[in-house]
């Protein structure tokens, strides 16, 4: 089998292939998305990773998923829905196959100017929509694997990978209908970020695109008729900073009432709103009010209601709580599902009556309840996980703590960790697990007993980590202050938490506050160093990406804009590097294929030009994310035993130890 990691643009980035009965464990952050392939490419499993370790038994006994519907004739399978025809491409053009006899579609294509799928066909079969692609420049990123398992001399690897400000593919979609192509009127989607999707009407007559700009600050919803190529605007979101292309998007079309279900943060929360396919018009928001909706689950056409998740819905509890509801397609009868103080897992009975709640928090061990999903009321506690005996043995729970943010108002959610011989009496060093990535928030809400922070606690720290503004699952206001903007990731509001919680735990040492992060939390740690060293001593920066110019086209378009400014160059941990002062540990797996190596490696040389001095760790045949290794983990600890206790972690003579246990 292979294991691939997608992106949220769609690509399927292969890491390790797995041989039958054999097990792996693989490094990952939360919200990341895997997938498990047969040889043949037919998906065997996705699942999203949570924020502690889950196991994934590939047994076989699941059918393989299907691909996504395509509205009304599958993406990219070509053949028509009756079977009589079949689009394919070759050479640059269209070609129309029925049976044993082949037409051109089209003759015009060229390498500047190709014709390509996925193919769209109507319901009808009459009609079918491809495109006309203007390649973009095909970026390639090459790696050195210094030491391959199978051989003694290195291997290059070579692979796409689109940074920002590339010129990108230029899809245009292309209508053929009855033996003809019909010009479709492009006025409204004239600059496209890259996306080959479209929903066909069940009658054939018409289909629906969705256009993001470039640069992910306008939206529309356009309907493209399919006897004339006249297209009209149904739906269009405008924002001045970014449109979360990624994260908060709903569009359920629903056809028999020409309507159409629509996620947006145009009133500052992220709520559902019901439009009129026809016309354009909005009917009426679905949701409201200072809450947010984090995924819909069901929508039900027939009894006019949708199951979505929210958070903050219960103002009384932490807004990053997930909870189920229901709601009516007017936005009457608004229904809260869940109700224990936790964040929720719910799994619904077959037959809709029934829903298993599980719910915890970090300080709660999971609480499993049956209710009805028609109302939410309580039929039976199932089962109230007890961690007293773990207690007793000296383990602690994370504990939650809220202050405000830079602004004096805005709370700041956020957990410590405590060593178990914690004497309150005592000062510790504080150690601040970071990452701000803006498309989620990061800090744990679940109830967990394995958990790296904890480890590294034990060693004689105070680790904490809080969501910041700039991260998502709060307000758009909350959520903008990332907007061309990734180099404050949050750090005011993160820093004053701290502070307020030295306050309530004196034993906090705010004299000695280290940092850690991943991938966009590398970039952090980092930037924390340089931005504010005045009140960080000591960073280990993984894997990081530091340049945001460096880095992947779509998430750092999404949050740094598009076309390129100059902010690009000032947030630059590279063009910062001068700044450094404390002691930084960089490190980096020589095949990540996530976040380019040379981002690290162009960090290196910036601080050895400004003769700055610092740790580096390299490591061969690993790809993104090093600490998730036990060599790379006992590095970190080890970096932060000497840097902020001043102390050798073993004794004279004693064996380095992994930390895998």
């Amino acid at each position: 089998m292979q294991l691939f990691w997608l992106e949220q643009s769609g690509a399927a980035i292969a890491y390790s292939k797995i041989a039958p009965g054999d097990s792996f464990r693989q490094h990952t952050y939360a919200g990341h998305v895997w997938a498990i392939a047969k040889p043949n490419g037919d998906y065997l499993a996705i699942f999203q990773a949570d924020t502690e370790p889950r196991i994934a038994l590939i047994d076989g006994s699941t059918p393989a998923r299907a691909a996504p519907r395509g509205g009304g004739g599958g993406g990219g399978a070509g053949r028509s829905p009756d079977g009589s025809k079949r689009i394919a491409f070759r050479d640059h053009n269209a070609i129309l196959n029925r049976g044993d006899n082949e037409t051109p579609i089209t003759t015009n294509g060229s390498e500047s100017s190709y014709y390509e799928g996925g193919v769209f066909w109507s319901p009808n079969s009459a009609s079918a929509v491809f495109f006309r692609t203007a390649p973009g420049e095909k970026r390639k990123i090459h790696i050195v694997e210094s030491s391959p398992r199978d051989q003694v001399q290195p291997k290059l690897r070579t692979f796409d990978y689109e940074k920002p400000g590339d010129r990108l593919d230029h899809p245009k979609p292309v209508l053929w209908r009855d033996g003809e192509l019909i010009e479709i009127d492009d006025s409204l989607f004239p600059n496209p970020w890259p996306s080959r999707r479209v929903e066909w009407a069940p009658d054939s007559r018409s289909f629906i695109l969705v256009y993001n700009q470039r640069g992910h600050q306008l939206m529309r919803v356009v309907r493209v008729d399919a006897q004339t190529g006249q297209s009209k605007l149904i739906i269009e979101e405008k924002t001045d900073t970014f449109i979360d292309y990624t994260n908060k998007i709903v569009r359920h079309f629903l056809w028999d009432t020409e309507e159409i279900v629509w996620m947006s943060e145009r009133s500052g929360w992220n709520h559902l709103y019901l439009f009129d396919m026809k016309t354009g018009e909005l009917k009426n928001p679905i949701t409201q009010g200072q809450w947010v909706v984090r995924g819909v689950d069901r929508v039900d056409a027939e009894k006019r209601q949708i199951w979505f998740r929210a958070g903050g819905i219960h103002p009384a509890q932490d807004p990053y709580h997930v909870h189920y509801c229901r709601v009516d397609f007017d936005g009457s009868n608004l229904t809260i599902l869940t109700q224990g103080d936790g964040t929720h897992t719910v799994s619904y009975s077959p037959n809709g009556q029934w829903m298993l709640d599980v719910y915890s928090r970090v300080d709660l061990p999971p609480v499993t309840e049956l209710r009805r999903a028609s109302d939410g009321s309580l039929v039976m506690e199932i089962e109230r996980a007890d961690a007293s005996e773990l207690i007793a043995e000296g383990w602690k729970p994370p504990v939650r703590f809220v202050a405000k943010g830079r602004d004096g108002q805005t709370d700041i959610y956020g957990i410590l960790f405590f060593p178990m011989n914690h004497d309150p009496t005592k000062k510790y060093p504080v150690i601040e697990n970071v990452y701000a990535g803006p498309q989620g928030s990061h800090v744990r809400k679940n109830f967990a007993i394995n958990d790296m922070r904890q480890s590294l606690a034990e060693l004689g720290f105070i680790v904490v980590q809080a969501d910041g503004m700039g991260t998502s699952n709060r307000s758009k206001a909350f959520h903008d202050v990332c907007f061309k903007n990734l180099a404050d990731a949050g750090f005011p509001d993160r820093i004053a938490w701290l502070r307020a919680a030295a306050q309530q735990y004196p034993s906090i040492d705010l004299n000695r506050v280290g940092i850690y992060g991943g991938s966009a939390g590398g970039q952090n740690a980092l930037g924390g160093m340089l931005l504010h060293g005045d009140f960080y001593k000591a960073a280990v920066a993984d894997c990081g990406c530091h340049d945001n110019r460096m880095d992947k086209v779509w998430w750092n378009e999404q949050w740094m804009g598009y076309p390129l400014g100059e902010h690009y160059d000032q947030q630059s941990n590279v063009t910062l590097a001068p700044k450094l002062q404390g002691k930084l540990l960089l490190m980096v797996g020589e095949l990540d294929n996530n976040v380019d190596p040379a981002s690290t490696m162009q960090v290196v040389n910036a601080l050895i030009r400004a003769d700055k001095d610092f740790e580096l760790l390299v490591m061969p045949g690993i790809g993104h994310g090093t600490y998730g290794t036990p060599y790379g983990r006992r590095r970190l600890m080890d970096f932060f035993v000497r840097s902020l206790w001043n102390a050798e972690p073993r004794a004279a003579g004693e064996t380095n130890r992994n930390t895998e246990n």
